[in-house]
């Protein structure tokens, strides 16, 4: 069974900095893209970033882009979600995805606070 675990959330203070990371296992990691989501509160959940299987192009919301970066590590199987300059609004739990054998994969998500 596909497992994917979020870590590295927390609160930082506006400007500030965070990395996620995405912990995959039981499937091949390095042969699917992967994507970043996030859900603030009482909002709908929403797409944040993408990245190919080999890391090689990379996409992102208009909201993110210029101070997010997302990349792999195939060897390691885990996903990335560098955060810089963060606001406010990105204050929500953010999720890695996958499809997979015909299925959505979600982690549990990992919870960001960006607040004074």
């Amino acid at each position: 069974q596909v497992q994917l675990v979020e870590s590295g959330g927390g609160l930082v203070q506006p400007g500030g900095s965070l990395r996620l990371s995405c912990s995959a296992s039981e499937f091949a990691f390095s042969r699917y893209s992967m994507k970043w989501y996030r859900q603030a509160p009482g909002k709908e959940r929403e797409w944040v970033a993408g990245i190919s299987t080999s890391g090689g192009s990379t996409n992102y919301a208009t909201s993110v882009k210029g101070r997010f970066t997302v990349s792999r590590d195939n060897a390691k199987k885990t996903l990335y979600l560098q955060m810089n300059s963060l606001k406010p609004e990105d204050t929500a739990v953010y999720y890695c995805y996958t499809y997979y054998n015909g299925m959505d994969h979600w982690g549990k998500g990992t919870l960001v606070t960006v607040s004074s």
